[in-house]
């Protein structure tokens, strides 16, 4: 496509540049299946992973009156699957990291600066196309799970509510690591960062209780973002209703980390327009 065929003429329309950007970043995932994969991959392997080695000897421990092997990975199941499904989601936000790279090396964003393109569009559709991504690996991950042994007590409401957590969950961490990726010094980098994310599921309530924990630790685990959310999906999951404040703060700190990611990602991409 030459510059003269989309030259601006009447200006940018953002809702079809944001539709546009969208179905490039779907595309995208489809012409690179190894990126797109990464993002359901890890976490179908860490479930199997935590269920059948650990799972029978972790299951017992987490849950009181469990007994050791099978029964311990059917209940270890049932507590770390809320987790999981934030591994995926994190892992969907991390590859938009990549890409977003890919567009401010590669020079393909400078050339969208000089076009009638919405700025808006230009890193709000990857980040739309992320949430799809996101809530598809989240499915499959349930899909797995239920196959092998989880069982869900979550009604209609339940359902809505948890694809709406899930998908603003994707959409904040996305944000964030839109900006991790424009502010990375090469592609190569860029998954660098967001790696951190990956490390906070790890220090929460998705694995094991808080309460077993070291003190330190387990202070951390208590007040970072993740644990909130996951004790939210594990009740949505279970069919029970969510403890009121633990929502408003699985709530707040989406809406804090979108806030920092979308403010963070719009500074650097009007640097670079200088």
């Amino acid at each position: 496509m030459t510059t003269a065929t989309i030259a601006p003429t009447a200006g940018a329309r953002p809702l079809t540049d944001m539709l546009t950007m969208l179905r490039r970043n779907l595309l995208r995932a489809v012409r690179y299946p190894a990126l797109t994969s990464f993002t359901i991959v890890i976490p179908v392997l860490l479930l199997l992973l935590f269920v059948f080695v650990f799972g029978g000897a972790i299951g017992a421990g987490v849950t009181p009156g469990v007994a050791p092997g099978a029964e311990g990975r059917a209940a270890y199941l049932d507590y770390i699957t809320p987790a999981i499904l934030l591994f995926a989601v994190v892992g969907a936000a991390q590859s938009v990291a990549i890409t977003a790279a890919m567009d401010a090396h590669s020079g393909i964003m400078a050339r969208f600066k000089t076009m009638a393109i919405s700025p808006g569009s230009v890193l709000g559709g990857p980040v739309l196309g992320t949430v799809v991504q996101g809530l598809v690996a989240v499915a499959v991950v349930l899909v797995l799970a239920v196959a092998l042994g989880f069982r869900t007590g979550a009604g209609v409401l339940d359902w809505v509510a948890l694809v709406g957590l899930v998908a603003l969950v994707t959409f904040a961490t996305t944000w964030l690591c839109v900006a991790m990726g424009l502010a990375a010094p090469s592609v190569e980098t860029a998954s660098n960062t967001p790696m951190l994310l990956t490390a906070l599921p790890f220090l929460s309530s998705g694995l094991v209780p808080v309460e077993t924990m070291p003190a330190a630790v387990g202070w951390f685990a208590e007040h970072q973002p993740f644990t909130p959310i996951i004790e939210t999906i594990r009740s949505l999951l279970a069919g029970t209703t969510p403890d009121g404040s633990t929502t408003l703060l699985a709530i707040g700190w989406c809406v804090v980390i979108a806030a920092v990611g979308y403010a963070w990602s719009r500074a650097l991409y009007r640097r670079e327009r200088h």
